[in-house]
């Protein structure tokens, strides 16, 4: 055994024991305040509401803790466990003339693997958890018809994708991650652009959101801030869950605004252009850019780190791998890494609602605080999210801002917009 299977095991246990530590304290946190609803929320949230998120979360936080315990088994098994190295050599037993194509079948079947891993508790999160708290409404033929889609898609674009990688591992020189990265960014930002025209539509319905004071308001906050789109379109989100949800994506002249229909049978017009008021927050402060300019940072030291990783012997013997090899090396990197950036994940939470806060402040401009706050509390309600978040919990995995501390910092504009 030497050092980095130590270290690894050590970082593994610290890290799993460190979120089960932190799910305990989200859960005797919501417990504690289960019982009355927030001062905030008081007049517009009802206890019977306040108790159905208060349960909804404890049940997924549960889940999520047996979910904790399960990864950390399998990711051993994978590793200390033997069981990549075991798919490595089978697939090496065939002894094709091309060692690409082997690497590329590690990849790909590691990927199936795992899908059918985590099958059963997709099942279990889709039709026991959100279906017992009314927010399930997709039918077990749809499930299956987007499994099949999902892993087809993963196939098509994964397979070559894989191949250019370990071609450009293999070929490129000992620089051959800075190729990569260029790559990876390439495809990232090419998939952002594409996505919303070829991808999404394979899963859901898009339609142009219809004429009248909604579309004429969305129009007019869009053209003041200078925002093109390819349009604003309603997604038959109903089609799934319950949850309703806004947002932008794609990129460039691929621009599109969302609209859950879910969301749009909740708020009234001045709400939903609250709503993206925040949106559009994001685009004007240069979120999504400051987003990519991070990813592309960290990718390009994640795959240098691996270019000196892949070197060392020590590297695949600390993690159960006998035979050195680039596809190896690459799975190994991606598999062991999340153990290690746990514990910097609260920066990457602070500088999120950083960037929440400075879209709510936009929105209050644009719109107002008082409308924005109206359509979060309605957006908590029907969505379920807890009021009452643990700090320390929160300050892990939270994206947004406690419910309570956003709305506040909404109210403190009150009169000021």
């Amino acid at each position: 055994m030497n050092e980095l299977t130590l270290f690894f095991l050590f970082f593994l246990v610290l890290g799993t024991g460190l979120q089960i530590w932190l799910s305990v304290r989200q859960k005797a946190f919501i417990r504690k305040h289960q019982h009355a609803v927030p001062s905030a929320f008081v007049e517009s949230i009802s206890l019977e509401d306040h108790q159905k998120s208060a349960a909804y979360t404890l049940t997924k936080t549960s889940f999520g803790q047996k979910m904790l315990v399960f990864e950390a088994v399998i990711l051993l098994l994978w590793t200390l466990g033997g069981l990549l190295n075991e798919l490595d050599e089978a697939w090496r037993s065939l002894k094709w003339s091309y060692d690409l194509w082997t690497g590329v079948a590690v990849l790909i079947s590691f990927g199936l693997l795992s899908a059918l891993i985590d099958l059963p508790s997709s099942v279990y999160s889709t039709f026991r958890i959100e279906a017992q708290f009314g927010f399930n409404r997709t039918t077990p033929g749809l499930f299956v018809s987007d499994l099949f889609k999902s892993l087809l898609l993963g196939l098509i674009i994964g397979i070559p994708f894989a191949a250019l990688v370990l071609w450009l591992m293999a070929s490129a020189g000992e620089l051959w991650w800075l190729y990569v990265w260029a790559v990876w960014m390439g495809f990232s930002l090419f998939m952002m652009w594409a996505y919303p025209v070829f991808i999404a539509p394979l899963f859901n319905k898009f339609k142009p959101i219809e004429e009248g004071d909604l579309k004429q308001g969305i129009e007019d906050l869009l053209h003041r801030n200078g925002f093109a789109s390819k349009g604003i379109f309603v997604m038959d989100g109903s089609k799934r869950s319950g949850h309703g949800n806004a947002y932008f994506t794609g990129i460039g002249n691929n621009k599109r605004i969302v609209f859950f229909d879910t969301l749009l049978d909740k708020l009234n017009t001045d709400e939903v252009i609250a709503v993206l008021a925040h949106e559009v927050g994001h685009f004007k402060r240069k979120h999504i850019q400051k987003r990519i300019v991070l990813l592309a940072t960290m990718t390009l030291g994640g795959l240098a780190l691996l270019g000196w990783l892949m070197q060392q012997d020590w590297f695949y013997n600390g993690l159960g791998i006998d035979k050195q090899s680039d596809y190896i090396a690459l799975l190994l990197f991606v598999l062991v890494l999340p153990v290690f950036t746990f514990f910097v994940q609260p920066i990457i939470a602070w500088f999120s609602r950083k960037h929440e806060f400075e879209a709510d402040d936009f929105a209050a401009v644009q719109a107002s605080p008082l409308t924005l706050i109206q359509a979060l509390v309605k957006l908590y309600k029907e969505n379920a999210s807890s009021l009452t978040q643990d700090p320390l919990y929160s300050a892990f995995y939270e994206s947004h801002p406690p419910a309570p501390v956003r709305v506040a910092h909404l109210s403190s504009k009150l009169g000021t917009s």
